[in-house]
């Protein structure tokens, strides 16, 4: 019998009269976001953007408290009077030495509370912020940055060195320190003040709370103590020379002198000649002052006080700071040399070998001694022909 609401032309299929559907006929369906409707679909979404969000945020706040790679080269940053770690962490900012203040006064005030003492500190670029607070709860006073002045280094380039390694001295007032008689030498004659030569070269451990004149206080000390060691006065004395005019003729030797060997040879020439009241004519000393720019030809005939050219006798100041090889090199000569010697060859009758010219020999900086002007410029020659001089 149809049913009377069917319309006529209804035909059963076999789905029609579907009663149960058996575990087998169910097909696996994956749980998906769209399960998810109204409120509980809103709650899913915030959850899974706080998620996100504080993932990044985590990545963020790591990578900034902690950058990625070696940090920079150690910078010189100055804690003034009155600083905070707020105020510090915002030139730290500034300085391009950490990436984010805020962050970073969050971080410090996590960790134990520092007392920052004003002063100079040593700090490193994009380095990890528990390493620059670290730093910065160390006094500056604890804090030593190793600065190497070389043997034979004049002031001025001594104060340039400085200036390097500590970025908050320079080299003006370096030299205002080596100048103004605030810093006084037991070698320096009376009424000097010119504390060049009186230096010693060496490699010294400067504070964040030093200054040039306290650092040059010390150069000045330890070549005080170098010449008790080598008995600079008595030695000088024995010479016939002041300590001063020993340390004359010691940096001379150091800026001349290539090879240790040569030391001695170098003292003996410059004994010898001022004994014979000969000029000295040495061109470290002539170079001494002058524009690097100008030509040799210039320099040999500008007039000044150093021009061993022009004028007879030692120059009127150390032209270097000499180290102590070559101070011991001015208290000790070489002394007149063996008939073998090549400063002796072909010498006619009567004439005395001695040390009285010398000349670069080779590449490696040895120079060649002569006790003629004629042995001299067959040096020279030879000098040239092997392409040691222009």
């Amino acid at each position: 019998m149809s049913d009377p609401l069917l319309p006529n032309d209804w035909h059963e299929d076999p789905w029609d009269n579907v009663t149960g559907l058996s575990n087998d006929s169910i097909e696996s369906v994956p749980r998906s976001f769209e399960q998810f409707q109204g409120p509980l679909r809103l709650m899913v979404i915030v959850v899974v953007a706080s998620i996100l969000l504080l993932g990044a945020s985590g990545w963020w706040v790591i990578h900034s408290l902690n950058p990625s790679g070696e940090p920079g080269v150690a910078v010189n940053f100055t804690v003034q009077e009155g600083d905070t770690v707020s105020s510090v962490a915002g030139r730290l900012d500034a300085a391009g030495i950490i990436s984010n203040a805020t962050l970073f006064r969050w971080y410090a005030s996590t960790r134990d509370s520092i007392t920052l003492v004003p002063g100079y500190y040593s700090l490193k670029p994009r380095d990890n912020a528990g390493s620059i607070l670290q730093a910065l709860a160390t006094p500056p006073a604890q804090t030593f940055i190793s600065v190497t002045f070389p043997e034979g280094m004049s002031v001025a380039q001594m104060g340039e060195r400085l200036a390097q390694k500590m970025t908050f001295m320079t080299p003006a007032d370096f030299l205002t320190a080596t100048t103004d008689g605030s810093v006084v030498s037991d070698l320096s004659p009376k009424g000097n003040t010119n504390l060049e030569g009186l230096l010693f070269p060496d490699t010294y451990q400067i504070s964040g709370d030093d200054n040039e004149a306290r650092v040059v206080g010390r150069l000045v000390t330890m070549m005080q103590r170098v010449a008790k060691q080598v008995d600079l006065v008595s030695g000088a004395k024995t010479r016939g020379f002041t300590p001063y005019e020993v340390l004359i003729v010691a940096s001379l030797i150091e800026r001349e002198a290539k090879v240790p060997e040569d030391r001695a040879k170098i003292a003996q020439v410059i004994y010898n000649r001022l004994a014979a009241k000969m000029k000295l004519e040495i061109d470290a000393s002539v170079k001494y002052g002058q524009d690097p720019a100008m030509s040799w030809t210039e320099m040999k005939a500008t007039d000044t006080p150093y021009n061993t050219y022009m004028y007879a006798g030692l120059p009127p100041t150390p032209i270097a700071n000499p180290g102590k090889a070559s101070i011991q090199a001015a208290l000790a000569p070489s002394g007149s040399p063996k008939a073998s010697d090549e400063a002796c060859a072909g010498l006619a009758a009567g004439v005395k070998c001695q040390y009285l010219y010398y000349v670069l020999a080779d590449n490696t900086g040895r120079h060649a001694f002569s006790t003629t002007y004629e042995q001299h410029l067959a040096n020279v020659e030879k000098a040239k022909t092997a392409g040691i001089l222009p």
